[in-house]
């Protein structure tokens, strides 16, 4: 009897421990859902209180794919936009969405979660990318450059990477002003590309700090030289 209790005692206690791994896996599933089913509510609220035109919670695959020229969203694979609010905001029009993308495969395989906020000029700017210096390699291997551009501040060619092909303009958006700013918010990712101003935060922006966010993208704005406009 005591042999058999023994043979049988391995079995099910690996039975119970992939059984109580299950019950988490699915406690934690349903978690996460709940969590997503809340946050489209909340941006559903933000968009009707900042008086967007649109709030769409489901997955938009051609957004994705119409907006791909900008490096933030041409990342890994299974790339697609969700909860996107469309609408003006300080008379700029722009978007704010979470994205998705997944990098590796396997093992490997990671799932990413960001949110971004796109600001939409009439004019046509080159690319130009600017993040955190922690971000150097990242940003140099998505835009397939090797060296950031350096300038004569001292602390903002320290604590920032600057990269793009066309080193004049990116001398424009990094006037004086501009540097001050992003010295004074650390941490933030811009990217411009095209008629696009965008900031990239990975993992998702909190809803509440959204429309802080918000503002800064117009601050950014205000930032950039008017005559970059006037001659595009």
């Amino acid at each position: 009897m005591t042999a058999t209790t023994s043979s049988l005692a391995g079995p099910l206690f690996a039975l119970l421990l992939f059984g109580a791994f299950g019950v988490v896996a699915i406690v934690d599933t349903l978690r996460r859902a709940r969590a997503a089913r809340q946050r489209s509510l909340d941006l559903q609220g933000l968009a009707a209180r900042l008086s967007f035109d649109d709030f769409n919670p489901g997955r938009d695959l051609e957004f994705a794919t119409g907006w791909g020229f900008l490096s933030r969203l041409a990342q890994g694979q299974d790339r697609y936009a969700f909860n996107l609010l469309r609408g003006n905001y300080q008379e700029q029009a722009l978007f704010v969405f979470d994205y998705h993308f997944q990098t590796g495969s396997g093992k490997q395989k990671q799932e990413h979660n960001c949110t971004f906020l796109m600001l939409v000029f009439k004019q046509i700017f080159p690319p130009v990318r600017i993040g955190p210096e922690s971000l150097r390699t990242k940003v140099a291997e998505t835009l397939g450059l090797s060296d950031d551009i350096q300038f004569e501040s001292a602390e903002f060619s320290r604590r920032f990477c600057v990269y793009s092909p066309d080193k004049k303009f990116a001398y424009d958006v990094c006037n004086p002003q501009m540097m001050d700013y992003l010295l004074a918010n650390p941490g933030l990712q811009l990217e411009i590309q095209g008629p696009v101003l965008l900031l990239a935060f990975e993992p998702q922006l909190p809803v509440n700090r959204i429309e802080l966010n918000l503002q800064r993208l117009i601050e950014i704005r205000s930032r950039l030289p008017e005559y970059l406009f006037a001659s595009s």
